[in-house]
């Protein structure tokens, strides 16, 4: 019972290393898949300007990476997605796990204090408070690993976050008409070229949940459903006409892409939702097995 203990206390403590060091790290280096996007738009850019400036966020990122130092002033509210295996063995662990990581991961990366209690405005200086880190639950029964996406959100990407519940005669144009509105009305003070998610379902917060999961999806990802991709592929390319650019200067591009994610939904009701992701989209993934061995997908060179 003594030498189980010392064995569970020790578990913890590693994964708190663990994903201390990795929250910090996803803060100062992009994905895999967002810096090649970024590289793309790039590289297809014709405006001087707009070049100019992406070629300012590749050596910023270059900059982050050599220095160790965040990659954005704004290193956001730290937001855990948790795809958790029912039979892993520190499940009931997890929420004081990454608790203190956060807190180890604010010390140590060092990253800013965004963290301001509701009503008392007054800032923690830790990066945690009340329900933050922010965690968002879906339990996998005969399963004994969990999946983390970290996801850093921002003041800037987290601006343009709209939802809305639309009449059912509004369909599909209702739900792009809603896109454009919000792209239009705040994408630019989201640090273009955006990420864009949208949640499709019954009602606000539903829509709102399933928009955030999808700007933690990859930037080429593609919805399994056919009309859902198309759809995907229709405003991504609507929203480039708009011609934000990068930080909103003018370019060909507006947004790296369009993620949808949905549910079914009561027949008189559609719900949907927009979340962003700007440009330093800083999100990773990482899935960790039941003996705290790990695997880094949204990364390479992540290092303990």
């Amino acid at each position: 019972m003594q030498e189980s203990l010392v064995n569970k206390e020790a578990a913890v403590a590693d994964l708190t290393h663990l994903m201390a060091r990795f929250t910090a790290y996803i803060g100062k280096r992009l994905p895999v898949d967002v810096t090649h996007k970024l590289g793309e738009l790039r590289a297809q850019e014709v405006n001087f300007l707009a070049k100019e400036v992406y070629e300012s966020m590749r050596a910023n990122q270059e900059a982050a990476d050599k220095l160790d130092r965040p990659s954005c002033q704004d290193t956001g509210v730290i937001q855990y997605f948790l795809t958790a295996g029912a039979r892993f063995p520190l499940l009931g662990e997890l929420e004081d796990i990454l608790r203190n990581a956060t807190l180890g991961a604010t010390r140590d990366g060092p990253l800013r204090h965004n963290a301001v209690e509701t009503f008392e405005e007054k800032n923690t200086g830790t990066n945690t408070g009340s329900k933050i880190p922010w965690l968002d639950w879906d339990i996998v029964p005969d399963d004994d690993t969990v999946t983390i996406d970290v996801y850093m959100a921002g003041g800037g990407c987290t601006l343009p976050g709209a939802a809305k519940v639309l009449m059912p005669g509004q369909g599909y144009e209702g739900v792009a008409e809603f896109v454009f509105d919000v792209i239009t009305s705040r994408g630019v003070n989201a640090c273009p070229p955006l990420l864009v998610g949208v949640g499709v379902s019954t009602s606000a917060e539903t829509a709102a949940r399933l928009s955030k999961k999808a700007i933690l999806r990859p930037v080429t990802s593609r919805n399994a459903n056919d009309n859902a991709a198309l759809m995907e592929e229709l405003l991504a390319e609507g929203l480039n006409e708009l011609g934000l650019g990068p930080q909103g200067l003018t370019g060909n591009a507006s947004v790296m892409g369009v993620n949808i994610e949905s549910s079914a939904r009561h027949p008189s009701t559609i719900g949907v939702a927009v979340s962003t992701g700007c440009w330093a989209h800083r999100r990773g993934k990482i899935k960790i097995k039941s003996d705290i061995s790990y695997e880094v997908i949204s990364h390479q060179g992540f290092k303990l």
